[in-house]
């Protein structure tokens, strides 16, 4: 078995002994969860975009990137540690995470006066780890097959409260946050294109829509050089990819080797379909963001949008796609505003 397939096997059964089976998220969770995190959290907007071909075609992108971190990330990090808030006063918290699960922790240890350790992977963006950093949150870079590996050792050795990035039904319900938004502020969307990794967001938001409104398709969007989603819904089966073919993508927050157990059982129970984007039409959606929908999109954030733009969803429809993140490495956004 190789390090990637073990961690992911050793998450499994981690989150497995904390909640015996896989838990369910509920419609009243996520309303919980939205009163608990409302102080800090955004209620961000929709943001119009016209399709490149077809201007009167236009696109709802929910506009997470203009979190105070910078993604979505936020609301599922804030979300847990709030319900252990004590206990991570006392012992410190711990995350894993290539970069913005590891942004909004450390913005929210600053905040609440927490000590806080990030597991980050040797490959993570410069920029990503920096920003980390000046927030005052200790980073230990580790080969990305030992991310999950090394902060539970960490986790065990020093007493840390985890705050997981995916697998975890107080994060997921935490990101569902942004599904009850999103029914509200476009009550009549007929599709809505969520960027998947680990899995913690879709599972959210479709819980949110399937709950308030069945009808609406839910369609997961991955890069096609880190499908193991994809590759799971199609096998009715929870595979892991190894990370040495995750990481050829450029959307670095989508690099994850398999989704979650939690996120596994919502995703068969809620999601329609899962459609793949390649690095080219990744980049593509980034730039036509920037340029027609003036937000900033990191390549993880832009692939709902990319898989819209390719007719990956059905035309006439309205359409609705989550822009999860915006932390891009600048000089990728130069080259490709450039380009």
């Amino acid at each position: 078995m190789d390090n990637a397939s073990a961690a992911a096997d050793h998450a499994a059964t981690n989150s497995a002994a904390h909640g015996a089976d896989p838990q369910l998220v509920t419609l009243a969770d996520i309303r919980v969860a939205a009163d608990r995190i409302q102080d800090l959290v955004l209620r961000t907007p929709i943001v119009a975009l016209p399709h490149p071909d077809r201007p009167s075609d236009v696109l709802h992108l929910k506009a997470e990137s203009l979190q105070p971190t910078g993604a979505f990330k936020l609301r599922g990090a804030y979300n847990t540690i709030s319900q252990v808030l004590d206990e991570s006063r006392e012992r410190g918290i711990i995350a894993q995470s290539s970069g913005n699960h590891a942004r909004a922790v450390a913005w929210l240890a600053k905040r609440l006066d927490l000590r806080a350790v990030i597991v980050m992977p040797d490959a993570a963006p410069p920029t990503k780890v920096a920003a980390v950093r000046a927030l005052g949150a200790e980073v230990v870079l580790v080969p990305a097959s030992e991310r999950d590996s090394r902060t539970l050792e960490l986790a065990a050795e020093h007493g840390y409260v985890e705050v997981p990035p995916y697998d975890d039904v107080r994060i997921i319900a935490g990101q569902g946050t942004v599904g009850l938004e999103l029914i509200d502020q476009l009550p009549d969307v007929d599709v809505v294109l969520v960027p998947i990794s680990g899995g913690g967001l879709i599972s959210g938001i479709a819980t949110a829509i399937k709950s308030l409104r069945p009808e609406v398709q839910v369609i997961g969007v991955e890069p096609e050089l880190a499908a193991d989603a994809a590759e799971s819904l199609r096998e009715q089966r929870r595979i892991t990819w190894d990370t040495t073919l995750t990481y050829r993508t450029v959307a670095d927050g989508l690099r994850t080797p398999a989704v979650g157990v939690h996120p596994w059982e919502h995703i068969r129970r809620y999601v329609d379909d899962l459609v793949t984007v390649s690095e080219e039409q990744i980049l593509t959606a980034v730039r036509h963001i920037a340029v027609e929908g003036r937000l900033v999109a990191e390549p993880s954030g832009a692939v709902a949008t990319a898989a819209w733009m390719h007719d990956l969803a059905p035309r006439g429809a309205t359409v609705a796609a989550i822009v999860s993140g915006g932390s891009v490495d600048p000089a990728l956004m130069a080259r490709v505003l450039a380009g």
